[in-house]
């Protein structure tokens, strides 16, 4: 069992992180879009946003109706690769072509990286 300063020390490296990553996005000061990713255990959510408008583009998830029927029975990297390939249709289709990845907290592994590699095969720049 994990001990309270253990899970303090955690949060902070994860809080740390996620300054760290939105630091470096907020310092190009370029206009493209934000792709910012949200991992829970069971699903993963993205979402296509204008910082500068304060709206979001273009968003797909796990749990989307499009998706449903689709990733039943799948991996959860698989499910990740599809959410990426959506995003990038949605995203194109709003007008995006290239974004800026914001991983936020999340290391840039496993269902992270599938999403990323399979919004990049989808037509995203980043």
């Amino acid at each position: 069992m994990k001990t309270t300063s253990q899970i303090k020390r955690r949060e902070k490296r994860r809080l740390r992180r996620r300054k760290s990553v939105r630091r470096s996005l907020v310092t190009f000061k370029n206009t493209s879009p934000r792709l910012s990713v949200h991992r829970s255990s069971k699903h993963i959510y993205v979402q296509v946003i204008d910082d500068a408008a304060g709206k979001t583009l273009a968003s797909a998830s796990s749990m989307d109706k499009e998706l449903r029927d689709e990733l039943s029975g799948l991996e959860k990297k698989a499910v990740a690769a599809k959410v990426g390939t959506l995003v990038a249709t949605r995203a194109k289709a709003a007008g995006v072509d290239k974004v800026k990845f914001d991983r936020g907290q999340y290391k840039y592994h496993g269902r992270v990286k599938e999403l990323a590699e399979a919004a990049r095969e989808g037509g995203l720049v980043f």
